[in-house]
């Protein structure tokens, strides 16, 4: 029986794009080549297409590379096979190969082309599609429009991109959203919200693209904001699994744990609650709101077969800011035993937890097996935990001899470490080695001057200390002020140090005056040394009680009741004193209480931290 013509067999190999009926598809090219029938670019570029969508990128470029007189239409489909399966220089190729045989591109070709140009920021190679398009009378085609569009925001070329969107006479949604997103990555908050409110239709992409942006930008309250208007009855588009996603990083900067525990409700409720990658951002989010029992249960819910090594990554990196270095080790090591191989994020948590819990040896052993047995190159923040894990012991002088053997320029972590651990140890002579460099790195960080004249205020050196507030007053570089917040019932509570602003500041500090007779009682001693200034002791005493964390603490202790957990959030490292007084807090009050600092997190409860005072 004679095999029916090219035409027969286009249309079934048009069905099975897509379909994964990759062996069917085989089947049927063999049938052909047993018959000795030889595709057409026409029947060529349906071949391509089947194969490439299975995944069988070899079998499409093999088909492609047999068919002699080539149309546009065959190399549009090799064009999308290459970019689909992750080959923007591949594609580029093609697309100088069919220039050079004068093929025309169309609106298939060009923005798969862009898509790559983009991929690897290649503006010139952009420009020229960009030509070819106006060329060829396709800049005002929608499809090709929004690609542009996409295109030079992706480069960086946001103006380009603007003039694009100006001369498109139909604009789809798709191009507002790319411009959107192109001046939320540039920090053009007010120019995005201007486009968004003007867009004659959204959809899920509008809104995800703003709650998105917000958050990458650190308005954590506009992207909740946001995302609670999505909720409402009467909202045009409700959110998916990609803006929940987005949304709940702007909960853990904000470490508004109430919102992030509705939005999990909510995540619940619409089925998502096996999605692993949802269930990875509630893990990222419960841990950076200081809850790991939360963050724990999301882990559980995840199929071992579905755990990925993000989600790993996302446990282990979890456990190491809570400071349970032993748990970070046992996830590690069940993640290996599952088949997960780890990368350097892996890495950066695990020796962060040994760092934070006092692993020393374990530390090193998996910094020594990271190229050996896993092949992962150590990074610059992989040998800054290093410093970190050695300094924090108190071996300081390893620690330096090991910053010497970095084959690397040392940067502002890895001093930065050194310096911090300094203190503990009070070791003036390598502080001062340390922050000579950090000086040199990045002078305007007012954190490195504060730290070295804090070491020099409790060493009672107080003409060094005056030349570095001099120094900081002479080059303008201003201290960052600590606040600490709270939130209760959905609202955020900020305390400054001092602060006097609040409508509870009464009852606030009438708690704070009588709680120094309670503790003291109870053993507690003042730590002055924490109280940088040449005054008084009595002065040194009441100055502690002023503490922002202290603030907050006394706030969450008149606005709760006994059985919530009160959670603060410290833009700067907890103070000695701070860290002593909400143990004895914890233990009176009968309170469990986290904080959540710029290093780490604390675990207060009954009279002791979860730190074990390694801090």
């Amino acid at each position: 029986q004679n095999p029916p013509p090219h035409l027969s067999y286009a249309p079934l190999f048009q069905f099975l794009t897509g379909q994964n009926f990759l062996k069917l598809g085989q089947q049927i090219h063999a049938h052909m080549t047993l018959h000795g029938l030889q595709p057409n670019a026409f029947l060529g570029a349906k071949m391509v297409a089947m194969y490439a969508s299975s995944g069988d990128l070899e079998s499409a470029v093999t088909v492609f590379r047999k068919i002699k007189d080539p149309t546009s239409l065959l190399y549009n489909s090799i064009i999308r096979a290459y970019t689909n399966n992750g080959y923007p220089l591949k594609t580029i190729d093609i697309y100088r190969q069919m220039h050079s045989l004068r093929l025309k591109g169309d609106n298939f070709t060009f923005p798969f082309v862009l898509k790559s140009c983009a991929n690897v920021l290649d503006v010139w190679m952009g420009e020229c599609v960009h030509g070819q398009s106006l060329r060829f009378g396709l800049e005002l085609d929608a499809y090709v429009g929004t690609s542009l569009i996409d295109f030079y925001v992706k480069v960086g070329e946001l103006r380009d991109a603007n003039k694009v969107f100006d001369l498109m006479t139909v604009r789809a949604v798709s191009s507002w959203n790319a411009l959107i997103a192109g001046y939320m990555k540039e920090g053009e908050i007010r120019v995005a919200e201007d486009l968004f409110r003007g867009m004659p239709c959204r959809n899920i992409v509008s809104w995800t693209s703003m709650i998105s942006g917000y958050t990458q930008n650190v308005l954590a309250e506009e992207a909740l904001s946001l995302f609670d208007e999505m909720l409402k009855e009467d909202s045009e588009v409700k959110p998916n699994w990609v803006t929940i996603m987005s949304v709940l990083p702007a909960c853990a900067h904000s470490a508004s744990f109430e919102r992030g525990r509705r939005i999990n409700e909510y995540v619940n409720r619409i089925g998502l609650e096996s999605n692993p990658s949802v269930q990875t951002a509630l893990i990222a989010m419960y841990a950076k709101c200081g809850s790991l029992v939360n963050a724990r249960c999301c882990f559980d819910r995840i199929l071992e077969n579905e755990k990925n090594l993000c989600a790993w990554n996302t446990m282990i990196t979890a456990y190491a800011s809570h400071g349970q270095g032993l748990e970070s080790v046992s996830t590690f090591e069940n993640m290996v035993r599952a088949g997960v191989y780890p990368d350097a994020i892996t890495f950066t948590g695990l020796l962060s937890g040994c760092s934070h819990s006092g692993l020393v040896e374990f530390g090193l052993r998996y910094f020594n097996s990271m190229q050996t047995k896993y092949s992962v190159e150590p990074r610059h923040e992989h040998y800054a935990c290093v410093v970190d894990l050695l300094a924090r012991a108190g071996r300081l002088v390893e620690a330096k001899e090991f910053i010497k053997k970095i084959p690397m320029q040392p940067g502002p972590s890895i001093w930065g470490a050194l310096l911090a651990a300094c203190r503990k140890s009070r070791n003036l002579e390598i502080a001062e080695i340390a922050a000579k460099e950090l000086f040199v790195l990045e002078p305007e960080n007012s954190c490195n001057y504060i730290l070295l004249s804090n070491m020099y205020a409790e060493a009672g050196m107080w003409k060094e200390v005056d030349k570095l507030r001099a120094r900081l007053k002479c080059e303008g570089i201003k201290k960052n002020p600590g606040c600490s917040w709270i939130e209760i019932k959905g609202k955020a509570h900020l305390f400054l140090s001092g602060d006097l602003s609040h409508p509870q500041s009464k009852e606030i500090y009438n708690l704070l005056e009588a709680l120094p007779e309670k503790i003291k009682a109870a053993g507690y001693i003042p730590n002055t040394s924490f109280v940088l200034h040449d005054i008084s002791e009595e002065e040194k005493e009441q100055n502690l009680i002023i503490h922002s964390e202290k603030l907050a603490i006394a706030f969450g202790l008149l606005n709760t009741n006994p059985e919530v957990v009160i959670r603060i959030t410290k833009n700067l490292r907890i103070c000695g004193d701070c860290h002593t007084v909400i143990k004895f807090i914890s233990k009176i009050y009968e309170r469990e209480i986290v904080v959540r600092d710029v290093n780490r997190f604390h675990h207060f409860r009954d009279g002791a931290c979860s730190c074990g005072d390694y801090w």
